[in-house]
């Protein structure tokens, strides 16, 4: 049987045959209590769950579903993105340890790295986000541990060279743990890289819809995902019955979303790029974007989030841009179904090296409308913008 596409393998698992008559989306059981026949089997683990706090079915179908679609031996659920980051560095790390990381992390995994693990023993060392290969391990020291990569990089979407960086960190005895939401498990597999622990949010392109917050951790070696494993039991961190079920039915229609969204995405970063208002779009996908070769080299796809970096102006405005459009939301996250728009210049001055931009900072993402309704939209927002600039 020849290699079956993405888009088949995530339906084909729900319409698999051989267990009788069923419906196409496993039940929902809300269960803390699971009652057994035989006071012998109560501790059985072979019989299924022994207490309501183990992944349920909808549960267990998802981490098969992702998994699959990571190419792991296996992989866990969490209760959000951030926890998906955290719960690898808390198995991985111990006291005397150092993380390397980009200088553009998301701004909550670098809260934890600074404000938990630092007090913890644990150091972080942050190289530059636009380092090459071998500055990046030239930061490189005996003490460290795990090199974390998030590529393409929060808010300035610096992509990383993640086959030619995880094999050196393996030469070297250095773990890697990828985050790759942007990604979504579909444009680019790190485990098939060699990257050790691959993890993403759920709440963004899996689930959907914007109604649920999870986290998944995929791992390609046994042993580091027993030291995961074993690390999410004794904090006790599962997802819920219905958010399982939420994230399993988004995980069906995944591929389409994810490539339908990319192109209108494409589309809109290119009509942004030929603003006169716009000094620079920071999208790997948009052709003669800085590294867009190296996304066409390893990426089969991408996310329909990107930044857009204006000529000049202040924070009022881009509130005023923001402010004038209707079909954008003003919210955080992405990956659903609504376009959304943020002002991130403020977030830059979190880093070390902050980059040195032409102007206001702001992130689009591009969900499911009508590409030319966005367009429209953002003409009345660019409007907005010249006339909060005008003088007088």
């Amino acid at each position: 049987m020849t290699a079956r596409s993405d888009r088949t393998r995530l339906i084909a698992g729900a319409t698999r045959r051989g267990a009788g008559r069923r419906p196409v989306s496993p039940p929902v059981e809300r269960a803390s209590t699971l009652l057994n026949d035989d006071p012998a089997a109560m501790r059985d683990e072979t019989a299924g769950p022994v207490y309501g706090i183990e992944d349920l079915t909808a549960a267990r179908e998802l981490r098969a579903a992702v998994a699959g679609l990571e190419g792991a031996v296996d992989a866990w659920l969490v209760p959000s993105g951030l926890a998906a980051v955290t719960v690898p560095l808390l198995a991985l790390l111990r006291p005397g340890d150092e993380v390397l990381a980009t200088d553009a992390l998301y701004g909550p995994s670098r809260r934890f790295l600074n404000r938990w693990l630092a007090p913890r023993g644990v150091s972080t060392r942050f190289h530059r986000a636009e380092a090459s290969i071998d500055g990046i391990l030239a930061a490189v020291t005996d003490r460290t541990r795990v090199l974390l990569i998030e590529s393409p990089a929060s808010l300035t979407f610096e992509l990383a060279d993640v086959p030619a960086l995880a094999a050196a960190c393996r030469a070297r005895g250095v773990m890697t743990v990828m985050d790759n939401t942007w990604a979504a498990g579909l444009a680019f597999r790190p485990l098939a890289h060699g990257v050790d622990v691959s993890v993403q949010a759920l709440t963004k392109y899996a689930g959907g819809h914007s109604d649920l917050l999870m986290g998944s951790i995929a791992v390609a070696d046994a042993a580091a995902g027993r030291q995961i494993a074993g690390t999410i039991e004794d904090l006790g961190w599962r997802v819920s019955p219905d958010d399982a079920w939420l994230a399993l039915r988004g995980l069906r229609t995944l591929p389409l979303r994810y490539a339908e969204q990319a192109r209108s995405a494409l589309q809109v970063a290119g009509w942004l790029r030929g603003r006169p208002e716009v000094a620079e779009v920071l999208y790997p996908a948009l052709p003669g974007a800085p590294a867009h070769a190296l996304w066409r080299r390893d990426y089969g796809g991408a996310a329909s989030l990107f930044g857009v970096v204006m000529k000049g102006g202040d924070e009022a405005a881009a509130h005023a841009l923001m402010s004038a459009l209707e079909l954008f939301g003003l919210g955080y996250s992405w990956g659903g179904f609504e376009s959304l728009i943020t002002h991130e210049t403020g977030q830059l001055a979190l880093r070390e090296r902050p980059p040195r931009l032409a102007g206001e900072l702001l992130r689009l993402h591009v969900g499911l409308e009508d590409p030319a309704d966005l367009i429209a939209d953002l003409e009345v927002g660019l409007a907005a913008w010249n006339a909060a600039l005008s003088p007088g």
